[in-house]
Parts: structure tokens; C-alpha cells; sequence
């Protein structure tokens, strides 16, 4: 018997088989799993329904859609399905592959449902986006007799907020109402963050107060002070706070992202320096999203010398950290000290983008520095950002009366505002201009309104997003942690993913500390390009930083065994 067999009596059960298999899914052993799965096989073991269930939420967790399409066949030949449970495993592992057509052909073809079954369908199209699908499946549900559960409500209250329809959020909570769901706390939650982000901030109080005050989580206060931020009412979010802090809840780093980004305005400065004083109080300072929004914060509020110490302070410094320093120097005038702090960013190691070099020019256009302007325009050429980008979207993007400055302001309003700025603006914008405005959402942090205008490309415009679009995404998605939802991005692109996709994870990997997720990006990275020093660097750090001196081993021997060999290149800026 090979080790993973050893554990066992010398003729192990089907019940010894499936706690094994169970143990190693739970403690997120995928592959060992599976390994498991094909053993007992070999060892001439018959899977039954409990052993499907947990092979399936092996194939879900490593989203590789042959192996699931080979457990499925596996099912489809067993006498088990038909069995709910293991159907609904089955549907839960294709969302989770992002093919909802295989998921929903399994959904039609079982014979008997229930109410987790028609959940895991449901959930399956909320999750995806695919908001229609849900809605003609959930009038189903309905007319069949069904009665929809808690589960059912959270998948149609995340379907309709896609669509920003109050009056849809308004149904989904009449419904609620009806069915006698509403004294779920977990569930008003989710209205008042619906409520929120379609922009009905009066029936996100509403909500919030009918709340018992005893019932109320940390999750309603941030909901309701997170709606307020979206449309920078600090003299709203800061009373809420003490009310919640008089309330006896401890804020978390999301009240803090939310109170600091309403603050970001001068009349906001002194309400944003309250609030840095309790992000240290209660040891909030060491999170990178939290340091970046208070650094924005300082300098959108023309506070440079608070916004310059907090800098120097931050042990971890990304793109976004330097770039707001770059353009807060920039915006002053200030173009020596901006242009030292970018060639310092590079030395650090850390690539500057679209965005840092629009805050240089916006410097460059106050002193009149053509010589630098030209410049960057040789480096955005030299350094792939789509040859002369600066020209390109001065040329598609802004009337000729405008100044660089208010070009820069311009992309700015638009990573904000979206189609209806766009739109009232009557301008018609390219690839280029959709990639300066991702990239400033990249640098805002902000994930739907980057989603937004990715889908107004495309839907809108007519223009195919190309890699660097789909990278800047993966990129979002990456900062906010949202791994699963990244590598289904990458999965759905029309192109195979090269490495500057998989690079785009890298960032998210260094904020959020997931070494998972790290392993599969260096994997990818080193099988695209085996010499190129910079991926098993990184693999290296990596496992560094977690402790796993094992690894940074395995690491260095696999370089020496590759012949990869660290390089140095020099930098064409200006003496």
C-alpha cells in the first residue's frame, strides 16, 4: 500500500475511505483528495453518495474543469445521480469552474428537487452575474411550489443590486417582508448595503433603524456608513461611528476604508486626522489598504507633510502608495521631488503605471518641464504601456482647450462617474482611455466601478478588451482579495493568460499574505517563462515571509537546476 493507505486497516471501508477523503478536503489537501479518490477506486472501493459530494469539493477548490468533467462521468455511471446531495455537489463544483451551461444541464436532468438544489442553481447564476437566468429561474421555483429560504433571498438581493434597480431591491425586500424573513439580521444587512450602493441612502436608514439596537452587528454599521462614504458624506459616517463606537462595537478595517474615504475632500482633513488616531488605537496601521487610503487621503486634502511622514512610515509600500505621494508633489508643483520619488520607486523595485506617469505630467504641464514630458513619453513606449500612451489619450480623450491637469482630473472623474460622465462629456473614448481608467480604479480601490466601465467598453463602445485590459482586472480583483473570482476571470478571457496576467495576482498575493495563491501564480509564471529570475525571486520571498524556509530552498535549487540567472538592466530616465 503507498502512504496514504497506511492509515487504514489492511482492508479499509467505504466509510474509512470518505472520513480520509473528507479530512483532506476540509483541511485543504485538494490533491491529496483526489490522489484518495483514484486509490479506492484501484483498490476496487464503490463510491456512494457521501464520497461524490467530497471529491466534487476537491475539484471545485483547484477549478480544473477536466478533472470535474471526469468526476461527473464518474457520477453519471454510479447509481447515485440522481441523489440530491450529490447534485447538488455536482452544480456547486461547475460555478465554481465558472461553467454554469454544464451546471444548469445537471440541474435539468435530476429528477427529484429541493430547496438546497434549486439554492445551489440560483446562487450559481447570482454569483456569475448572470442575472436574468435567476430571475426566470426563481419565477420558476416559484410557480412549482417551492418556498424559497434565506439562502434563496441573499442569491436574489446579490442578482438584483447588479442591475442598481431600486425598485427591483424594493421588491426583493417586500418579498422578504411576506414570507416573514426580515427578522434575519444577516438579511437586512444585505438590503442595507443594496439599498446603499443603488443610492437610496433614506431606505438604508430604514432599514438600519428597525434594526433592534441589541441586534445590530458591526456589519450594519458598516453597511450604512459604507453608503454614505460612497457619496462622501463624512458629516454623516463620522456620527454614525460614535454611535456605533457608543454602541459597544470595535471597528474593523472595513469601517476604516469607509470613514477615511469619505474624508477624502479638504473640508474632510480634520474629521480623516480623528480617524488616522484610531486606526493606530486599535492596530489598524499595519493593514497596506488601510495605509494607502489614509495617504490618499492626506493627499487629495492638500496635507503633503502628513501624507509625506505617514509614507516614509509605511513598511510596505505598493504602486499605489507611491503614486499618490508622486501626485500629491506634482499636483503642488512641486516636479523635483516628484520626479526623485518615482526614480526612487523604481529602485524599490515597484513598476510604476499609467497612472504615476499622468501625475508626473500634471507636474510637467504646472513648470513647463517639456524635456521630462518627452521623456515619459519615450518610457511609457520603453516599458510596454502601448507605445505613446500620453499622446493617444491627449489626442482621443480630452478637447484641445483642456490642460493636462484637467485631462488627469478628467480620467479621475471618470474612474468615479463612469458612462454618465463619458457620456455628458460627448467624448469618444479608445483602448487606451479604457486602460487609464481601470488603472485608476486600480489606484482608488475601486472594484465595481472598475467592473463598470470594463463592461462599458465592451457593451457600450464596441471594443474588445485586450491582455492589458483583462490585466488590470485580475489586478482589482487581486487587491481586494477576491482570488476565486480572479482565477474565473482568467479562466473566462478569450486569450490564453500570459504572465502578465498571472503577474497581475502578484500583488495580491504580497497584500493578503496567500501563499495558496502565490504557488499557483509562480507556478504559472515559471512555466511561461522558465529563465525569467524575477518569478522564482518572487516564489522566494514569498516563502520567505511565510515561515517556509523549506521552500525558499526548494526555490534556489530549482533556479540553480533551470540555470536561471538574476539580471540587471539600466534605466534610460534623464541624468
Amino acid at each position: 500500500m503507498t502512504p496514504l493507505l497506511n492509515q487504514f486497516s489492511k482492508y479499509p471501508t467505504v466509510g474509512n475511505w470518505n472520513s480520509q477523503i473528507s479530512e483532506a478536503v476540509n483541511n485543504g489537501f485538494s490533491h491529496k483528495a483526489l490522489l484518495l479518490f483514484r486509490q479506492m477506486k484501484q483498490a476496487g472501493s464503490s463510491p456512494d453518495n457521501l464520497t461524490f459530494p467530497f471529491v466534487a469539493k476537491a475539484c471545485a477548490k483547484i477549478l480544473d474543469l477536466k478533472l470535474s468533467q471526469s468526476i461527473h462521468a464518474h457520477v453519471f455511471k454510479s447509481p447515485f445521480w440522481s441523489d440530491i446531495f450529490v447534485g447538488t455537489a455536482v452544480i456547486n463544483m461547475y460555478v465554481k469552474c465558472n461553467e454554469l451551461d454544464f451546471a444548469h444541464k445537471v440541474f435539468e436532468k435530476m429528477p427529484k428537487r429541493d430547496v438546497t438544489l434549486w439554492n445551489a442553481m440560483l446562487l450559481g447564476f447570482a454569483q456569475l452575474g448572470s442575472v436574468d437566468s435567476f430571475l426566470v429561474l426563481f419565477r420558476e421555483m416559484r410557480l412549482l411550489g417551492f418556498v424559497p429560504d434565506f439562502v434563496t433571498i441573499i442569491g436574489l438581493t446579490q442578482s438584483v443590486v447588479e442591475l442598481k434597480n431600486v425598485n427591483l431591491v424594493k421588491g426583493v425586500h417586500a418579498f422578504g417582508t411576506r414570507v416573514g424573513m426580515l427578522n434575519d439580521v444577516s438579511l437586512v444587512n444585505t438590503l442595507i448595503s443594496c439599498y446603499s450602493k443603488c443610492g437610496d441612502l433614506v431606505s438604508a436608514e430604514g432599514m438600519f433603524d428597525g434594526i433592534y439596537s441589541e441586534s445590530r452587528t458591526i456589519v450594519s454599521w458598516n453597511s450604512l456608513i459604507a453608503g454614505h462614504a460612497l457619496v462622501g458624506n463624512y458629516y454623516k459616517t463620522l456620527p454614525l461611528y460614535r454611535f456605533m463606537s457608543n454602541d459597544g462595537h470595535k471597528p474593523d478595517m472595513s469601517t476604516f476604508l469607509s470613514l477615511l474615504s469619505s474624508c477624502v475632500q479638504p473640508e474632510g482633513l480634520s474629521h480623516g486626522k480623528l480617524i488616522h488616531s484610531h486606526v493606530i488605537q486599535f492596530g489598524c496601521d499595519y493593514d497596506v489598504a488601510v495605509t494607502n487610503t489614509l495617504l490618499t487621503m492626506y493627499s487629495k486634502c492638500g496635507d503633503i507633510d502628513s501624507a509625506w511622514h505617514l509614507f516614509q512610515s509605511m513598511t510596505y509600500k505598493t504602486c499605489i502608495s507611491w503614486t499618490a505621494m508622486i501626485s500629491s508633489y506634482a499636483v503642488k508643483g512641486c516636479l523635483d521631488k516628484a520626479y526623485s520619488l518615482f526614480l526612487d520607486m523604481e529602485r524599490a523595485g515597484e513598476k510604476p503605471d499609467v497612472v504615476t506617469l499622468l501625475s508626473l505630467l500634471s507636474g510637467c504641464s504646472q513648470t513647463g518641464s517639456l524635456e521630462l514630458g518627452k521623456w515619459l513619453e519615450d518610457y511609457a513606449c520603453f516599458n510596454g504601456l502601448r507605445g505613446n500612451v500620453m499622446i493617444k489619450l491627449k489626442k482621443y480623450f480630452i478637447p484641445p482647450s483642456k490642460t493636462v491637469v484637467s485631462w488627469t482630473t478628467m480620467i479621475s472623474g471618470l474612474a468615479l462617474n463612469g458612462e454618465s460622465k463619458i457620456v455628458e462629456l460627448d467624448l469618444k473614448p479608445n483602448r487606451i482611455t479604457f486602460l487609464a481608467i481601470l488603472q485608476a480604479c486600480i489606484h482608488a480601490g475601486f472594484l465595481d466601478k472598475g467592473m463598470e466601465c470594463f463592461d462599458l467598453m465592451t457593451r457600450v463602445y464596441n471594443l474588445n478588451p485586450g491582455l492589458e485590459h483583462y490585466s488590470c482586472m485580475v489586478d482589482l480583483l487581486g487587491r481586494k482579495g477576491k482570488f476565486k473570482e480572479a482565477l474565473e476571470f482568467i479562466k473566462s478571457m478569450p486569450y490564453d493568460p500570459d504572465a502578465a496576467i498571472w503577474g497581475a495576482l502578484i500583488n495580491g498575493y504580497k497584500i493578503h499574505q496567500n501563499v495558496e495563491i502565490g504557488e499557483h501564480v509562480a507556478y504559472h509564471l515559471c512555466r511561461l517563462e522558465p529563465q525569467a529570475a524575477v518569478s522564482y525571486v518572487e516564489m522566494a520571498n514569498m516563502y520567505a515571509s511565510a515561515g517556509k524556509w523549506d521552500g525558499v530552498s526548494k526555490v534556489r535549487a530549482l533556479m540553480k537546476c533551470n540555470k536561471v540567472k538574476k539580471c540587471s538592466w539600466a534605466k534610460p530616465y534623464p541624468s
